[in-house]
C-alpha cells in the first residue's frame, strides 16, 4: 500500500518571516511537476511578499489559497503558518478560475465558469473518470450561499466542497488566493479530473435536542437575527441557555449551536457575533419563520477518530484536504481537548483549514468537518514513477 504522501505532496513552514516561510514551502513543491498547489495563509504573513513569490510560478502551474482562522498540517492544529498540498500533473488535471464582486453576485456568470472549467479539464482527460470541485471564497462577503447553489447546478454530479476564507477571530478582511494574486470580495474555484478515487464528506459531532426557538425578526442578506420568539434575539438566546446576555462569547457560541433541522438531517446554523443592540449574526443566511433546535455536542475527539478512521475503512490510506470551522477548534480549545484533536489530525495526515463556514454540493453550513479523500491509484498510470514519489517524500520531511 503506497504511503498518502507517496502520490500527493504536503508543504509547511512555521518561520515567522514570510519571504523564508515561502520559500521553504515551494522548495517542497516542485511547480513543475504540480497541476495545482493550493496554499492556506495563517495570520501574520505578509501577502505582498506572499504574491511576489507566487506570481511568476502562475505561469508554471495553477495556484490557489486563501487566509485562514487556523491552519491544520503535520502536527494537527496550528497558528500562523504557511500549510500548502501539491497535486501532482501526473494524476491531476486542474482547470481554475475566480470570480470577483461577489456583493454584486451574478447566477449567470458563476454558472458560465464552472462550465468553462468542467470542459476544459473533460477534453484533456476523458479517460479519467473521476471530478471533483474545490472552492475558496471571501468569508466576509455574505454570498457563499448563492454561491454554491449556483456552481452546484453547473457541476452536476460532480460533488462540490469548500471553505470561507478566515482573519483568525477579528472578522475584518479575508483573502482569497487565485494565479498569485490575493482579492477580497472573490471566489477561486478548481475543478479536478483524476484517475484517483476521491471522496467528498461532511460530518459533525452535533445532536439536536427538543429544545426549539422560532425566528420572527430576520435580514437574511446580512445573516442578522433580531428577535427569536417574538423577543431580542440575543437576551433570548441568552435565556434559553440559562446565562446572562453579557456572557455571550465565540466559546459560548461554540458550546451551543442551533440547527434547523429537515427529517432526519440537521444543518448547523452557527453564530458568528453579538451586536451592540442584541441582534446576533450569523455565519449562514437564516430567515423569518425557521424553527431552529439547541444542539449539544457528542465527543469531539471520539467522533473525529472515528469518521476519519471510516475514510480508511477500505485499507486505503487517503491523503485528506479538510475545511474544519472555527467553532470546532473553539470548542476543543474551551474544552482543553486540543491537543488530542491535533494528535488525530496529525495522525490521520490531514491538511487544511480553519474557516469561516463550508461548503458542502448545494449548502453553504457551518460548525463541520467537511473535504475530500483522495486515494492512490488502484492501478498504475501510464507516466507515473510510483517509486520516484515514493522515495521524495521519504526524503522531504514535514517542517513542524
Amino acid at each position: 500500500m503506497l504511503k498518502s504522501d507517496a502520490f500527493i505532496r504536503r508543504a509547511q513552514s512555521a518561520q515567522p518571516d514570510t519571504g523564508r516561510a515561502i520559500a521553504e514551502v515551494l522548495a517542497q513543491l516542485p511547480a513543475s511537476d504540480m497541476a495545482l498547489i493550493i496554499l492556506f495563509v495563517g495570520e501574520g504573513h505578509d501577502l505582498a511578499v506572499l504574491e511576489g513569490a507566487l506570481l511568476p510560478l502562475a505561469q508554471i502551474t495553477q495556484i490557489i489559497g486563501c487566509t485562514t482562522a487556523g491552519e491544520i498540517g503535520a502536527g494537527g492544529y496550528l497558528e500562523g503558518q504557511l500549510v500548502a498540498l501539491g497535486l501532482p500533473r501526473s494524476l491531476f488535471r486542474v482547470a481554475t478560475g475566480f470570480l470577483g464582486d461577489l456583493r454584486n453576485f451574478n447566477p449567470e456568470r458563476a454558472r458560465d465558469l464552472a462550465f468553462e472549467l468542467r470542459a476544459e479539464v473533460t477534453f484533456s482527460t476523458a479517460d479519467w473518470a473521476n471530478e471533483v470541485a474545490f472552492l475558496l471564497s471571501d468569508g466576509l462577503s455574505l454570498r457563499e450561499d448563492q454561491l454554491v447553489w449556483a456552481l452546484s447546478e453547473a457541476l452536476g454530479q460532480s460533488p462540490l466542497v469548500g471553505g470561507s476564507a478566515g482573519d483568525g477571530l477579528h472578522f475584518g478582511k479575508t483573502f482569497v488566493l487565485h494565479g498569485g494574486r490575493f482579492m477580497t470580495d472573490a471566489a477561486a474555484l478548481a475543478v479536478l479530473r483524476t484517475p484517483c478515487r476521491v471522496t467528498a464528506f461532511r460530518f459533525d459531532h452535533l445532536l439536536p435536542t427538543e429544545q426549539r426557538m422560532v425566528v420572527t425578526d430576520a435580514d437574511p442578506a446580512q445573516r442578522l437575527v433580531r428577535a427569536i420568539n417574538g423577543m431580542p434575539a440575543g437576551p433570548e438566546y441568552a435565556r434559553i441557555l440559562g446565562k446572562d446576555p453579557q456572557q455571550l462569547s465565540p466559546f459560548i457560541f461554540a458550546a451551543n449551536p442551533v440547527v434547523s433541522k429537515i427529517g432526519d438531517t440537521h444543518h448547523v446554523l452557527a453564530i458568528q457575533r453579538v451586536e451592540t443592540d442584541g441582534t446576533l449574526r450569523f455565519f449562514s443566511a437564516i430567515e423569518t419563520g425557521l424553527v431552529l433546535r439547541l444542539a449539544q455536542s457528542s465527543d469531539l475527539e471520539a467522533h473525529l477518530e472515528r469518521e476519519l478512521s471510516r475514510l480508511c475503512a477500505d485499507g486505503a490510506t487517503p491523503v485528506i484536504l479538510a475545511c474544519d470551522c472555527i467553532l470546532r477548534r473553539l470548542e476543543a480549545e474551551n474544552s482543553q481537548c486540543r491537543h488530542r484533536i491535533s494528535t488525530v489530525l496529525d495522525r490521520h495526515g490531514v491538511t487544511g483549514f480553519n474557516t469561516y463556514g463550508e461548503q458542502f454540493n448545494l449548502v453553504h453550513v457551518n460548525q463541520t468537518f467537511t473535504g475530500l479523500a483522495f486515494y492512490p491509484p488502484e492501478e498504475d498510470v501510464e507516466g507515473l514513477d510510483i517509486s520516484g514519489f515514493v522515495r521524495d517524500a521519504a526524503e522531504a520531511p514535514l517542517n513542524a
